[in-house]
């Protein structure tokens, strides 16, 4: 997912592409640093993550999220699903539970990431676009295994 981030004092500005690998090594925190030193107020600094993966298409197993909640937010989680039999003939929307796949959320990691980093709420926005699901707009991996990227550009 890009993120895009502008100190509107300086005009100084920076994009990161941020998936899961780089939420789990924070390289929001060393952006954030980066700024700092450049004399930047947290107050002045303003952060767009871009359109990504949305939660409900982003399914990973129980030891890919315990590892991810461990690593980019340093909290331990226990993820338990009990299968009933009313659960297993529901909907379709339970498909997920009986291949024990969870929903990961990266744009709530990343902007609980930048409050970590002081950021105030009102300086961050986020996109509510789903790349898997609008086919018709962005390129997805999980989606059609594409090697197409998409381009992201931010000019101060």
């Amino acid at each position: 997912m890009p993120i895009f981030f502008a100190d509107k004092r300086t005009r100084k500005v920076a994009t990161l592409h941020c998936g899961r690998k780089g939420l789990e090594k924070k390289i929001i925190k060393n952006l954030v640093k980066i700024f700092d030193t450049f004399g930047t107020s947290r107050d002045d600094l303003l952060v767009a993550i871009g359109p990504a993966i949305s939660k409900e298409h982003y399914l990973v197993d129980k030891m890919t999220l315990k590892e991810f909640y461990r690593k980019a937010e340093n909290k331990n989680i226990t993820v338990k699903f009990t299968k009933t039999k009313k659960d297993l003939f529901l909907s379709d929307s339970n498909h997920f539970r009986e291949q024990n796949l969870n929903q990961l959320d990266l744009k709530r990691s990343a902007y609980r990431q930048l409050l970590n980093e002081n950021l105030p709420h009102t300086n961050i926005d986020i996109s509510n676009l789903c790349t898997y699901k609008s086919n018709n707009e962005f390129y997805s991996w999980r989606r059609c295994k594409t090697i197409s990227r998409q381009w992201n550009i931010i000019c101060s």
